[in-house]
């Protein structure tokens, strides 16, 4: 285990992080660092940046994923190595917005009498 690797698990066991946080951290800064063969400590925001865009365009992760990513390198970056540009230059992916289903006022209808019909069926 890298020096590295071992005091990011001894900063997220400092702050009681559960078992499955710690382990999908580590699994993604593992990634970030393999996806430009070097050391986290040896990239910038500038990278984070890259590996961002390659998330979300050549692997077309959903924003909850690419959220987990960014939360374990802002993580990284800010506590285990106390890097000043940390959390400001490492956007957070918005979630898409969605409407949500209303029904016209013929469907509520339909639903209301096939739920009447039902009843009057299961009390015979």
């Amino acid at each position: 285990m890298t020096p590295l690797r071992q005091r990011m698990l001894e900063d997220m066991g400092i702050r009681n992080f559960a078992e499955n946080t710690q382990q999908s951290y580590l699994q993604w800064v593992s990634l970030f660092a393999r996806h430009f063969a070097r050391s986290p400590n040896a990239l910038g925001p500038e990278q984070v940046r890259e590996h961002q865009v390659h998330l979300v365009e050549d692997r077309k992760l959903a924003p909850s994923s690419i959220s987990i990513a960014v939360s374990a390198l802002r993580f990284l970056y800010k506590v285990t190595l106390r890097q000043p540009w940390a959390v400001d230059d490492i956007p957070m992916p918005k979630k898409p917005f969605r409407l949500p289903v209303v029904l016209s006022p013929e469907e509520v209808m339909r639903a209301s009498s096939s739920r009447s019909t039902e009843r009057s069926i299961a009390r015979s």
